[in-house]
Formats: C-alpha cells, sequence, structure tokens
C-alpha cells in the first residue's frame, strides 16, 4: 500500500512539471510592429523579412504599424505588452537613440523597458528636391539656398528623426537657411515633395524608387561612402569632411522576455539577414544592406550612438514638448 502511495505521488508530480513545462516558442502568431506608417523603410524592411521569418519559425508574421511621435507610440506598445515574444518592435536607432534626449517627457525607458534582439538593417539618407527646383546637383542645392529670399522648406520623417536631426546638421555646416515641414514618417514627406507642397526632403532609401523614376532629384546622400544605386550622387561629406549620418533598423522583444526566446529569434533573424534573395529585395527598394551583428556588437551600438546623439541634441538645441 505505501509502495503504490508512493509510486502515485512520483506520478503526480512528474504530471505537474509536465504541465508546467512551456509551450516550445512560438506557439502562435507573432505581432511585428512597425514604427511608422506603410511604404517607409522600416516597414519596406519588415514586409521583405516577414516571410522568411515565418517559414523559419513555423508560425505567422503580422506587420502591425502603429505610427507616431517618431516612433514613441510604437515603442510603448512593445515595452507594455507580454514579455513572451509575440510581440516585437521593427523599430529604428532614432527611437532609442534619439528620442530620449529630444522628447521632454517618455512614457517608458527605452534602454530598460526593451530588450534588444537583433540588428537587421543599415543605411543612409538622400537629400532630394522636386524635380521643378532649379538644382541639378549639390553644389547648386548650396547656391540656391543661399540665394533664397525666405528660407526654403523641407520635409523629414517627424521632429527628432534622424531625416530632421542630418538637416539641422547640414544647415550648421553650410551656414545655409532651411525651414523644418515634418511628417508622420519618411513615405508622406517624400510623397510631398513629389507633389511640389514642399521642395525638398531628406528620406530614407526607400525613397530610391523615386528618384528613379525622375519624380525626386537626389542632390547628396548622408552616409560615408556613395551608394551603389546612385553612383554619381555625391556623400555630403564630399563637401563637409566629418559628416556622416547613418541609420539602421533592429528588433526588440518586451524587457524580461526570456533570453532563449531572444536567442531563437537571433537565430532565426541572423539566417534570415543572410539569404541572398533578402539581400537583393533590400538593394533593390533603395540600397539598404543587411546587418549582423553579434549582442554584445548590438548593445554598444545602442549606448554609441545614444551618446552621440544626445551631444547633438545637445548643440542645436532641439526638443520636443
Amino acid at each position: 500500500m505505501v509502495h503504490r502511495i508512493f509510486w502515485a505521488m512520483i506520478l503526480a508530480a512528474g504530471l505537474c512539471l509536465v504541465g508546467a513545462a512551456p509551450a516550445q516558442y512560438p506557439a502562435r502568431p507573432i505581432k511585428l510592429v512597425v514604427l511608422i506608417a506603410p511604404g517607409g523603410g522600416p516597414d519596406v524592411a519588415a514586409r521583405v523579412m516577414a516571410p522568411f521569418l515565418s517559414e523559419g519559425l513555423g508560425q505567422p508574421i503580422v506587420v502591425e504599424n502603429k505610427v507616431g511621435s517618431n516612433g514613441n507610440i510604437a515603442g510603448e506598445y512593445v515595452a507594455r505588452s507580454a514579455p513572451d515574444g509575440y510581440t516585437l518592435l521593427f523599430g529604428a536607432d532614432s527611437l532609442v537613440a534619439i528620442n530620449p534626449h529630444i522628447y521632454s517627457k517618455m512614457s517608458f525607458d527605452t534602454l530598460t523597458d526593451l530588450a534588444p534582439v537583433a540588428t537587421t538593417v543599415i543605411t543612409q539618407l538622400i537629400l532630394s528636391v522636386n524635380p521643378q527646383v532649379p538644382v541639378r546637383n549639390f553644389r547648386e542645392f548650396l547656391d540656391y539656398a543661399r540665394a533664397a529670399n525666405l528660407p526654403l522648406n523641407y520635409a523629414s520623417g517627424g521632429n527628432g528623426s534622424q531625416h530632421h536631426l542630418s538637416v539641422e546638421m547640414l544647415k550648421l555646416r553650410a551656414g545655409i537657411r532651411l525651414r523644418h515641414i515634418p511628417y508622420r514618417s519618411g513615405s508622406p514627406a517624400a510623397a510631398a515633395a513629389v507633389a511640389g507642397e514642399v521642395p525638398i526632403v531628406m528620406s530614407g532609401t526607400s525613397s530610391g524608387p523615386l528618384v528613379k523614376s525622375g519624380r525626386l532629384r537626389a542632390v547628396a546622400v548622408t552616409g560615408r561612402n556613395r551608394l551603389p544605386l546612385f553612383p554619381d550622387v555625391p556623400t555630403i561629406g564630399e563637401f563637409y569632411p566629418g559628416y556622416e549620418v547613418n541609420n539602421w533598423l533592429g528588433i526588440w522583444a518586451p524587457a524580461g522576455t526570456p533570453d532563449s526566446v531572444i536567442a531563437r529569434l537571433r537565430t532565426e533573424i541572423n539566417r534570415v539577414l543572410a539569404l541572398p534573395e533578402v539581400r537583393e529585395r533590400f538593394g533593390a527598394v533603395g540600397g539598404s544592406e543587411p546587418w549582423i551583428t553579434t549582442p554584445e556588437e548590438f548593445a554598444a551600438v545602442i549606448r554609441r550612438d545614444y551618446d552621440k546623439y544626445g551631444k547633438l541634441v545637445k548643440d542645436i538645441g532641439a526638443k520636443i514638448d
């Protein structure tokens, strides 16, 4: 009788342990939250990657756009979600490295409330004009801006975005007057320039097809090297040494997400980024490049850019209340 009770207890304990074991991840669809409107760089990159991630993880990847406040709305949504790996942020460096300095109040801490999973894409920005503007190259652009009686309007992807700060950096270096017209993201900003609502736009490489089709005219790019997509378009750094702005995208989970889940996601993300087809698709939509880093490298990049943009925001006195 005693033996029966003993083995019954062992069996019950085993069943309890089995019942308590976490389900294999992932066991249901994963939501990938994008911080800008459809058509912008992060949205394009997320939608390129989603089907390949879905195939590797064995679950649907649902891309959802949550737009506003330069990514703060999407960031807060993910930061406040359950830390189970089923709600992820496809975000930009501006959210984690610029917003904390430029917004007087943040509803979450970008460094502690979000857990970095993996980098995805690195790219640069394109300074373009509406084709009706009498400017054919960057030198003519500078002359045109200096000769304008009133400051020329330029569109960006929002207050505090890299689109915005990169132009403010240029204004300081070149001594030109430009007036900022913020849009909700880079895609509507580029569309406004195409429509002639503003003569100038600083936008991501997702605007490359608009340049290729002649609806925008690129006059400069912001990275260290020229874009292979537009080899005849100079970098701003060729005129102002030391000027360089790159932007990158990554995936974050809510803080507290299990390490095993983050590791599984990172492995699949890096696998997808290494696929030739993904690299080709990134290049076709504007010259973005897959960017694979280790967890340590990702953490170091976040800290480096956090400090860099903190100094820049202070130097130019930018602030959003």
